[in-house]
């Protein structure tokens, strides 16, 4: 059994919804579906989630504007794909919705909603709605067990369905957003909770590229990767797959297959538990990975304590400031970290007052 996850490029028009359906229909064992928004139809179109965060961000005198292209949006791709299904009721809700004063989560995941509603009505499967099986706790972090009970509760009894990525639901019931490319994640929970035997992720390249492809001409493909270099290379920027998304289906032992929804026949990239031993001749890396706006902050140990109690206390810090740190490194007294630029203030900070002001 797979799960099928398909990202916003591979579901941007009626056209390419009608490859990914393609895609389904050619293995029958294809039994789950996890739908991102619409993304662009072209480098100038905008994503149907910027839309939504648009709207509910815009004076009222803007927003019916934006409805209406909203609707022309979803509408045109019901026409073209010949569903006999009826939104209205939907944007009505979501008029409602903003009268009421409902956050960005909300409006930001009815992308995902209404294009998981129309590939569901295409298909003929059933819908199961994202915001009553993916869980969050109050603070706004993802619940991983009770998502997994719920999930596997409400796929369990079922041959074949359709679910919308990148959102869920806190315990008020308010629908709560994962970060940007967090539909993969939602993949990636499904897989888990039904057990599938693959995790196939569809967007618009063919597979995990050893360099970026804005930046290196024509780079090698990867063809098979480990769970642990996948996340390193995450990490350090390589946007194919989000990061997060790796832990559910590593715990479950799943393997996922990266593919291109404009190239089917191509196979990807394989991530699984264990890469084999390199073949004699091949590169010495496994893949090269940046990110734009890092910041590096240097700590040098003046040896009053252990520096396995230094790096605790710098963890700790961060965490607690709610920094993420992108990589870290050690050697000769010497500790890095690299954070995203625009929270280096804040990282200084916390670890200026864990490091020196709290011995003080």
């Amino acid at each position: 059994m797979k799960v099928v996850k398909f990202g916003g490029s591979s579901l941007a028009d009626a056209a390419q919804i009608g490859k990914a359906l393609a895609i389904v229909a050619a293995e029958p064992e294809r039994r789950f579906v996890v739908a991102s928004a619409p993304g662009k139809r072209s480098a100038d179109d905008v994503k149907v989630t910027d839309l939504l965060y648009r709207l509910q961000a815009e004076p009222d005198a803007d927003r019916p504007a934006t409805l209406a292209r909203l609707r022309d949006r979803f509408g045109g791709i019901v026409n073209d794909l010949g569903v006999a299904l009826d939104l209205g009721a939907e944007f009505a809700l979501i008029e409602r919705q903003l009268t009421l004063g409902a956050g960005p989560d909300y409006f930001a995941s009815r992308g995902e909603y209404l294009n998981s509603k129309i590939i569901a009505a295409k298909l003929g499967w059933p819908f199961v709605d994202a915001a009553e099986v993916v869980r969050f706790d109050a603070a706004g972090q993802l619940l991983p067990e009770p998502t997994d009970a719920a999930l596997a509760a409400a796929l369990g009894g079922l041959d074949r369905a359709v679910v919308p990525g990148f959102y869920g639901a806190g315990p008020d019931g308010r629908v709560k957003t994962f970060t940007r490319g967090g539909s993969d994640i939602t993949g990636a929970l499904v897989a888990r909770a039904v057990r599938a035997d693959v995790y196939e992720n569809w967007t618009d390249v063919s597979g995990v590229l050893m360099a970026d492809p804005r930046v290196v001409e024509a780079p090698a493909p990867i063809r098979l990767i480990s769970y642990a270099d996948l996340r390193r290379l995450a990490a350090m920027g390589a946007s194919v797959l989000h990061e997060a998304a790796v832990e559910p289906v590593r715990l479950a032992g799943i393997p996922i297959n990266v593919r291109n929804t404009n190239r089917p026949a191509d196979q990807g990239t394989w991530i699984q538990a264990e890469a084999p031993a390199p073949a004699p001749g091949a590169a010495p890396i496994v893949g090269l990975a940046g990110k734009v706006g890092f910041a590096l902050i240097g700590v040098v140990e003046s040896g009053a304590r252990p520096s396995q109690e230094v790096a605790a206390a710098m963890a700790r810090a961060l965490a607690g400031a709610g920094v993420k740190v992108r990589f870290q490194a050690a050697q000769d007294g010497l500790r890095v970290v690299a954070v995203d630029s625009d929270r280096y203030e804040d990282a200084v900070r916390a670890m200026y007052r864990a490091l020196v002001a709290d011995y003080q």
